[in-house]
């Protein structure tokens, strides 16, 4: 009996994904990566592909991705994920490749590997954690944040004269022909739960089927760098991040 046999309604929702290893997390309490790391379990169970994928994760606080969840994982250099997943992709087109990236990883240090990714249509995934902040190294300004946020290099607010604009990196990526699949999901509620985890099967599908590049963008809390209790990193995200970077598809073809 192979594990899609096992799932069932009840196990589904209430049973921790075979795939997650037996491991102490390192996340803070009340971080967003813990629940896309379990989706993303689940998906691949449900999807048959325990066998067949293979994650990319490279610098940030999901740096220790593999320690979590039992695929075959590479570790790439800050920002490089995408171009690495070019090569593993080519070399292996029936796998599902997907890369794991934060915001500072993927719009900043590697914002060339990942537009020049996207833009020639490579068929990976390309799951991006935005929570506004370099969360890992102490809560230093990132490309993503918001004109007014406190940060740990802008203590009195994120200033557009000096520092420039919230960067929308995925509504850039969604311009791009190479690119089949552009969302921003959330996942600080139930409901924003489940239409994350059907963009991310949407996004491991495109990958299977070649059809381009996908993008899922998950807007995140980092309450630790936020300096917030995990509810109230929650309601400032709803109310402050959702107004920057509304949630929903931007490129569905």
């Amino acid at each position: 009996m192979n594990i899609q046999d096992k799932i069932t309604p009840e196990n589904l929702v209430y049973t921790k994904p075979q795939l997650m290893n037996d491991v102490q997390m390192h996340y803070c309490p009340g971080c967003s990566h813990g629940v896309v790391h379990k989706l993303i379990a689940e998906v691949i169970e449900e999807m048959g592909l325990e066998e067949s994928t293979i994650g990319v994760a490279p610098v940030g606080c999901a740096v220790f991705a593999y320690k979590f969840i039992d695929i075959d994982w590479q570790e790439a250099a800050h920002g490089r994920a995408p171009a690495l997943a070019t090569a593993i992709k080519r070399l292996n087109p029936d796998k599902m490749v997907f890369t794991y990236q934060g915001d500072g990883d993927l719009a900043a240090i590697g914002t060339a590997e990942t537009i020049h990714a996207c833009n020639r249509g490579e068929n990976i995934v390309i799951v991006f954690i935005n929570n506004g902040i370099y969360g890992m190294t102490g809560g230093q300004m990132a490309p993503t944040t918001l004109l007014g946020m406190k940060t740990a290099t802008s203590p009195q607010g994120r200033n557009s004269e000096l520092n420039g604009y919230p960067l929308k990196i995925s509504n850039l990526l969604a311009l791009l022909d190479g690119t089949c699949y552009v969302t921003r999901q959330a996942v600080h509620t139930m409901a924003s739960v489940t239409k994350a985890k059907k963009a991310l099967r949407k996004a491991f599908q495109n990958s299977l089927d070649r059809k381009g590049t996908s993008v899922v963008e998950i807007v995140s809390t980092c309450n630790t760098g936020w300096k917030m209790s995990p509810d109230a990193a929650n309601k400032w995200m709803a109310e402050h991040m959702f107004a920057e970077y509304p949630l929903g598809d931007l490129k569905n073809i």
